[in-house]
């Protein structure tokens, strides 16, 4: 296993949820983590409360200037490298099929399936270098069926994918690429979507733990340390690691 302390990570989506709960548990043990997001008070107060270790970038990741700004931050920070790409970042769209919307189909593509492509695209020359790592998010939803989460869920299933394509396309570079599919754990994605409300949407997560083979939703922290064992594994690449308590299981809690 790669030690993490002195690791250089670039986490898109930093400022809430899985990617936040990964800067923390990276810094922790000894990263420079660089997190990227578009609004700038969020990346900001979730470096604050990290500390030195965490450098932030403000930019969208469907944008190729602040995609480069992105990747010459977290090399900065990361004194001249860059270790590990996690591609974290990304927006839900849904509805039933006869409401969807063409360019917000596009849209969604762009923001989970494409921007990481390029986004890694551009830092390959650094994990090339460094023989990093690249790690998706995917999700429970390319396992198990979610009525009126068609968008959401082809765009999960694209990236899990991609994955085993760049796995295969890029070893030869000594570049590792895997993926994280988490089941239910709180964050702001639905809320960012206008789906719901803070209050809204913790609830009608927490009415999906007996959905869990596990009885329970996760935690941020769960998902990271999957996260990291996949940055620090030298012999694991191309997979795509369930973490969600059994959600996909399909099975039921009395």
């Amino acid at each position: 296993m790669r030690p993490i302390d002195g690791m250089s990570v670039l986490i898109t989506g930093g400022g809430s949820g899985l990617g936040a709960g990964a800067a923390k548990h990276f810094a922790d043990r000894g990263a420079r983590v660089t997190i990227s997001g578009r609004r700038a008070d969020k990346v900001r107060d979730v470096a604050e409360s990290i500390g030195e270790r965490c450098a932030t970038v403000v930019g969208d990741v469907t944008v190729a200037a602040d995609r480069t700004a992105m990747i010459d931050a977290a090399v900065a920070h990361g004194n001249g490298r860059l270790d590990v790409l996690v591609n974290n970042a990304g927006n839900m769209y849904r509805g039933p099929l006869g409401t969807l919307d063409e360019q917000s189909l596009i849209d969604v593509f762009h923001s989970n399936v494409i921007a990481g492509m390029m986004l890694t695209q551009s830092a390959l020359p650094h994990l090339e270098a460094s023989q990093g790592a690249v790690i998706f998010i995917g999700s429970v939803h390319s396992q198990r069926a979610f009525p009126g989460a068609s968008p959401y869920a082809a765009t999960k299933g694209a990236v899990e994918t991609l994955t085993g394509v760049l796995a295969a396309e890029l070893g030869s570079k000594g570049v590792r690429v895997s993926c994280v599919r988490p089941g239910g754990v709180f964050t702001e994605i639905n809320q960012r979507a206008g789906l719901f409300d803070d209050a809204t949407a913790f609830e009608r997560l927490q009415g999906l733990a007996s959905a869990h083979a596990l009885g329970r939703i996760g935690t941020a922290d769960e998902i990271a340390e999957a996260i990291e064992y996949l940055a620090r594994a030298e012999w694991t690449t191309g997979a795509v690691m369930t973490v969600d308590g059994g959600l996909g299981l399909g099975v039921t809690n009395a």
